[in-house]
């Protein structure tokens, strides 16, 4: 009988004699909120779904946002699913003679399932499924969320994805909360979060004296440079009253 036995500290799966001889695959999408992530996610499996494979969809019941028996996009796509609280359950639930004919589990929201890692590794390494899994690798703070970056050594592939700042236009790739909650699982849409590029992150969660002070020194640098048709101040003198970094 096949399962995961606990060598230093981390669970390796053991092969048994009934273990699917078929090696799976894990695919990850990962990225900031708007980054389109479910809707890299849904594409393909529908995709595999049309070439004939036997696919199934789950997502975290916490996400109740548009629907509680559907992954649904931003912009309205929707896909069935399975809601469950944790991935342990889902083989009991979904019952294994239908488990074994599945091909292909698609995960969404998977920063929310605490025994991600365990399930990766026995539906791959043992079952032989394609894993297709979708999830925050950050949150609001820019520290790791759930378990999604731990399987990342256990990938065939790994893609990040990039929203666009909301301020500027430009690739953005971290999540900023605009309210001022502070738990890390708060579950809501652009009415709680917006994504931002580097430089509007750092200024949005900065606090404004330390904003101020840094204006006001770079003000003070430039007043200090010699403005056009002024003459140059020597090299060795420029670099000591303007150092580069």
């Amino acid at each position: 009988m096949s399962g995961l036995a606990t060598f230093n500290g981390f669970k390796h799966p053991v092969p048994g004699p009934n273990s699917n001889p078929k090696a799976g695959e894990i695919h990850v999408i990962i990225g900031p909120m708007f980054a389109g992530k479910t809707t890299a996610l849904l594409r393909r499996i529908k995709s595999d779904s049309n070439n004939g494979s036997n696919v199934v969809m789950i997502k975290s019941s916490k996400d109740t946002r548009y629907a509680v028996d559907e992954v649904v996009t931003h912009d309205g796509t929707k896909f069935p699913c399975w809601a469950l609280p944790d991935l342990s359950s889902f083989k009991i639930r979904f019952g294994s003679e239908a488990y074994k004919k599945v091909d292909v589990i698609g995960i969404d929201e998977a920063q929310f399932f605490d025994d991600l890692y365990d399930f990766c590794c026995e539906a791959a390494d043992l079952d032989g499924k394609t894993l297709v899994i979708a999830g925050l690798d950050g949150d609001y703070l820019r520290r790791r969320f759930g378990s999604v970056l731990d399987i990342i050594p256990l990938a065939n592939t790994v893609q990040k994805l990039t929203a666009r700042c909301e301020i500027c236009g430009k690739r953005a790739s971290f999540t900023f909360r605009k309210i001022g909650e502070t738990q890390t699982e708060l579950i809501g849409g652009s009415d709680m979060y917006m994504p931002l590029c580097r430089q509007h992150y750092v200024i949005g969660t900065t606090p404004p004296t330390k904003i101020a002070h840094k204006e006001e020194d770079l003000f003070k640098r430039k007043k200090m440079l010699p403005e056009q048709g002024d003459t140059l101040l020597e090299s060795s003198s420029y670099e000591k009253l303007v150092p580069f970094h």
